[in-house]
């Protein structure tokens, strides 16, 4: 198990994950339920994973967040 990476996240991808919550009109109120669940500090696997919250899926690879999804769309990997 892994721990989510906070810090030093790769500039291209930072910039994919500014994007996605831009283009997916991602809220204030679900980014702030991503912050609420990182400070919880959570263990994720060293694969691909995915986190549901109510308004968008939160997609990852081992300790990264990869991308953001609306409920409608597909995730794959293990469910946290």
């Amino acid at each position: 198990m892994a721990k989510i990476q906070r810090s030093d996240i790769p500039r291209p991808l930072f910039e994919h994950l500014l994007l996605r919550v831009r283009d997916r009109d991602i809220d204030a109120a679900a980014i702030q339920s991503l912050a609420a669940w990182l400070d919880t500090n959570p263990e994720v696997p060293t694969g691909s994973w995915f986190k549901r919250f109510p308004a968008m899926i939160v997609c990852g690879d081992g300790a990264l967040i990869k991308t953001f999804l609306t409920p409608a769309q597909a995730p794959f990997g293990d469910e946290l």
